[in-house]
C-alpha cells in the first residue's frame, strides 16, 4: 500500500498547520487507497543548513521518515508571500529522498495561501517531486474562526479529495521507477 507523509510545514508558535494536517489526514482516511501518516518537521532537530556547531542528531531520522513515503501533502502556511524558512531548511536538507515522488499541496493564509503554494511547487521541481494540480487554498477568513479555530467550509473536503484522486495515481505511477 502506499504511504502518504503529511508533512507539518511550519514550526512557529500559534501554528495552524496540525489542525490543518489532522483535518487532512482524516479526510484522507476515509479512503482505502494509501495509508496516511503525519510528519511534523518541529519534531526534528534541523538546525539551519551549513551553520556549524548545530545539533543534527535529527537529520537521519528526518531522512528516513521521508524516504519511506511514496508521496507527500504539504500543508503550507503563507509567511511573506512564500513558504516558511522551516520547511524550505527542512527540504534543503535532503535530495534523493524526494526524487521520483507525487505530492499535493493544501495551503492557507489571507488569499488561501496561493502565493506559498506557487514558491512550493519551484522547489518541489528542482527536487524530481511532481506535484498535482488540484491545490486545496483555504482562507484564514472563511475556513478559520477568528483566524485561528479551523473550522473548513463543506467543498473544501472535496477539494482533497480531487486532490487525493490526482495524488495517489501519480505516487504509484512514480513508485514504478524508484
Amino acid at each position: 500500500m502506499l504511504k502518504i507523509g503529511v508533512i507539518l510545514g511550519s514550526t512557529r508558535e500559534g501554528r495552524l498547520s496540525p489542525q490543518v494536517g489532522e483535518w487532512v489526514k482524516a479526510v484522507a482516511e476515509k479512503r482505502s487507497d494509501a495509508e496516511y501518516e503525519i510528519i511534523d518537521i518541529a519534531n526534528f532537530k534541523l538546525p539551519l543548513l551549513g551553520e556549524p556547531g548545530g545539533d543534527t542528531s535529527g537529520v537521519a531520522e528526518w531522512s528516513q521518515s521521508v524516504a519511506a513515503c511514496d508521496g507527500f501533502i504539504f500543508i503550507v502556511g503563507e509567511y511573506n508571500h512564500s513558504i516558511t524558512g522551516a520547511l524550505k531548511n527542512a527540504l534543503d536538507y535532503l535530495r534523493v529522498e524526494w526524487n521520483n515522488k507525487a505530492a499535493g499541496i493544501v495551503s492557507y493564509g489571507s488569499v488561501g495561501g496561493a502565493r506559498a503554494a506557487e514558491h512550493l511547487r519551484g522547489i518541489l521541481g528542482e527536487l524530481l517531486v511532481a506535484d498535482v494540480r488540484v491545490h486545496p487554498a483555504l482562507s484564514l477568513f472563511t475556513d478559520f474562526e477568528n483566524g485561528t479555530v479551523f473550522k473548513p467550509k463543506d467543498v473544501q473536503a472535496d477539494s482533497v479529495n480531487q486532490m487525493l484522486d490526482q495524488l495517489v495515481p501519480w505516487a504509484t505511477a512514480l513508485k514504478t521507477i524508484r
